[in-house]
């Protein structure tokens, strides 16, 4: 739990599990908690109730370099530092060799723009899109960050404000880092088609709260396909649903809307039952949940993208 003041919670009862070598998606609408969460991770704040463990460990038991060389966050607006891109990279551990540098400039895909510019590792970094795109910047952000060989990765929103490019490029990049480097990553995004291409597992959280942690597949399996039936008497069809096909797999809306999962029934045979009754049909349609139909089911019909 945890409040900014006193009596107005921000986040209440969110409990999630990042399993080691996997990564988790926090996904939800623009100020529903994602940031906050991620930031309590790194305790840039304290928790009001309950406990951030790393490890097994309450995380308020590690000094804070101890804890942020074990858990890396790169916030949603990257930052660079004047200086070179060397500069930059090794901003977290000023040690770095050359041999540390340049191997996470490649874990992270940024040798090759680097390498293209006049000095390698020596162009002075600045505000200039000409010089730097959003996922460049991106991109010296993260590399900065795994420099220090963090047990967790923490990314806040790391494909916001990227084209489509760079979102591929970044995408790509991230899953490599969990599949090959073996990286423990959490993430946020609001871009659902994005996080279905990132995420193992997915936790859902609005308002403050986590309304479900699930694994992808889990997730992915509840968008079924289903008919929708518009009828004069929705709680009747139900019956004829229920007692003629001995099927109990729909869902009511009201008294004219039924929306029936099982797909393996007849839907012709189906329709002349209702005729049969003395139902009037007025629609019949093959629909498909999306990603984003199921955010707006469970978070009450507010989408997120």
């Amino acid at each position: 739990d945890f409040e900014y003041l006193p009596g107005k919670p921000v986040l209440k009862k969110v409990n999630i599990d990042v399993k080691k070598g996997q990564m988790v998606a926090l996904v939800g609408p623009t100020g529903s908690g994602k940031t906050t969460v991620m930031n309590l991770m790194n305790r840039f704040y304290d928790v009001n109730g309950g406990a951030i463990k790393f490890d097994g460990t309450d995380i308020r038991e590690f000094d804070l370099d101890s804890l942020r060389s074990n858990v890396g966050i790169v916030l949603q607006e990257s930052v660079l530092f004047d200086g070179t891109i060397a500069d930059n990279i090794k901003f977290g551990k000023p040690n770095a060799t050359q041999e540390e540098i340049e191997t996470v400039a490649k874990t992270t895909h940024i040798h090759e723009f680097i390498e293209s510019l006049p000095d390698k590792y020596e162009t002075h970094v600045s505000d200039d899109e000409s010089v730097f795109s959003v996922g460049q910047k991106q991109q010296i952000s993260i590399a900065r960050t795994i420099l220090t060989n963090p047990e967790l990765l923490i990314l806040d929103e790391p494909i916001n404000g990227l084209d489509p490019i760079g979102i591929a490029e970044v995408r790509d990049f991230i899953r490599e880092l969990c599949d090959t480097s073996g990286k423990t990553i959490l993430i946020s995004s609001h871009i659902l088609s994005e996080i279905s291409l990132l995420a193992d597992d997915v936790g859902i959280i609005d308002h403050g709260k986590l309304l479900e942690e699930e694994s992808l597949k889990e997730l992915e399996a509840k968008n079924a396909k289903f008919i929708h039936f518009c009828v004069s008497d929705a709680q009747k069809a139900a019956k004829i649903i229920a007692a003629t096909f001995h099927s109990k797999d729909f869902r009511l809306t009201d008294a004219n809307n039924l929306y029936l999962y099982d797909m393996t029934l007849p839907v012709e045979r189906i329709n002349r039952s209702f005729v049969e009754s003395g139902i009037e049909i007025q629609e019949v349609h093959l629909c498909e949940d999306t990603l984003e139909d199921y955010f707006k089911k469970i978070t009450g019909g507010e989408g997120i993208a």
